[in-house]
């Protein structure tokens, strides 16, 4: 009997927003959450900006515990994966330990964590070779990035497959892709599939700096994440995570539940072209959503909306935008286009399943999300990119992409039930 996948719960910790509605309020109004790095001490940076999430641990339900234990990166992906199940309306208890799996993505892990361990156990660089006692009973645990997934595994009980997906910044779209292919092939009746990511560190920042991929427009960063104006200088650094509760179609309807969209097709490519460079041509894209339309049996012309990776650096938006003319033909200049990175950043590994989780409330409320801060177009990017101010748009078909270093280009799709 065919499985199909759908989105029966959603989860999130974004920045400007803690759970699903606030999320989708802070989208649909076009607000940003960019704002001046409170996190650590930025000043001797090149980007002093970031978009970070107003996170209390204790607040959002975690215990002491937890909390000390918990790299910021786990509590995220808990959080958002408890909100997914309640909102699912699930009762994990009565399924199958072993037929509930869950798949997290995250590009960078327990960024916090261990940058904040090393700098005691190197008493704050000033010892080459660190004293090892001083670390934290946890520590372990911080550089191993599939702690991530166990914690949620642990929290809900899952004793299915469980996997940390690492792909740079798909990571978000492919571990959704990965928890979809779980229930159509009926390795899992239940998937929880996310992405977390909390890189706001002084090492992320450095790396980052270094390559001069982040704006550095300090002096106003509600409006520093551009993307496709004509003025981007770089992408904002962000945070947060989304979870998303995936379970067969037939058994969704069975028991009632509430759907917000069909994953109807997924497919990844890599460039094996550059670390961070991209062709201009996206070609690698363009076979990745061609590919995805092409599983979930779905001619160009009917997608609705293309939430776009829209990172805001140069090369990145002139690559997708060709992507998206190489596979969607003309119809990419009739089809409207965003990017949500302008206003929540760039949160790595965690922002494909932030903009997936974008893409099933889009579906539900029939309404673009905008990109904000687009006033002078980039005459090289020429579709329609919704600016500034959401857009009521009748949609059956969402069509989302991501792009990461290392060559990762990914696409899902998801269409309404």
């Amino acid at each position: 009997m065919k499985r199909t996948p759908v989105i029966t719960g959603i989860g999130v910790v974004a920045p400007g927003a803690l759970g699903s509605i606030a999320y989708w309020d802070l989208l649909s109004g076009g607000r940003t959450a960019t704002r001046p790095i409170s996190l650590f001490d930025a000043g001797g940076f090149r980007s002093r900006i970031a978009a970070e999430a107003d996170f209390d641990p204790a607040a959002a339900g975690l215990s002491a515990q937890e909390i000390r234990r918990m790299d910021r990166a786990a509590q995220f992906a808990v959080v958002s994966a408890r909100e997914a199940v309640e909102d699912s309306g699930l009762s994990l208890a009565a399924i199958e330990p072993e037929r509930v799996a869950v798949a997290i993505g995250s590009a960078v892990g327990c960024t916090m964590g261990l940058e904040e361990e090393y700098a005691v156990l190197a008493d704050d660089g000033r010892r080459w070779l660190v004293d090892h006692t001083y670390g934290v009973p946890h520590l372990y645990g911080y550089m191993v990035p599939s702690t991530l997934a166990v914690e949620v595994a642990q929290d809900v009980a899952a004793e299915g497959p469980v996997a940390l997906i690492s792909t740079g910044c798909t990571s978000g779209l492919d571990a959704v892709g990965h928890g979809a292919a779980l229930i159509r092939e009926g390795s899992a009746d239940v998937v929880l599939a996310g992405a977390t990511d909390a890189p706001l560190s002084p090492i992320t920042s450095a790396c980052f700096d270094a390559i001069r991929a982040t704006s550095a427009n300090n002096d106003d960063p509600a409006h520093a994440s551009r993307p496709f104006d004509a003025h981007r200088d770089g992408f904002v650094l962000g945070e947060g995570a989304a979870v998303l509760v995936l379970e067969d179609k037939t058994e969704a309807r069975r028991r009632g539940a509430r759907i917000y969209a069909e994953v109807s097709g997924f497919a990844s490519r890599s460039n094996a072209f550059h670390m961070t460079g991209l062709k201009p041509d996206g070609a690698e894209m363009a076979e990745a959503i061609t590919h995805a339309l092409r599983q979930a049996e779905i001619d160009p012309t009917d997608v609705g909306y293309v939430n776009a990776h829209g990172s805001g650096t140069k090369q990145n938006d002139r690559h997708e935008t060709a992507a998206f003319k190489r596979s969607l033909g003309a119809h990419a200049y009739r089809v409207p286009v965003s990017s949500i990175k302008s206003m929540i950043g760039h949160s790595l590994g965690a922002i494909g399943s932030l903009e997936l989780a974008a893409c099933a409330l889009a579906l539900d409320h029939q309404v673009v999300p905008p990109t904000a801060n687009l006033h002078n177009a980039d005459p090289e990017c020429d579709l329609d990119y919704v600016p500034n101010t959401a857009r009521e748009h009748k949609m059956d078909v969402v069509l989302s992409v991501g792009s990461g270093f290392g060559g990762f280009q990914s696409a899902a799709v998801l269409t309404k039930v």
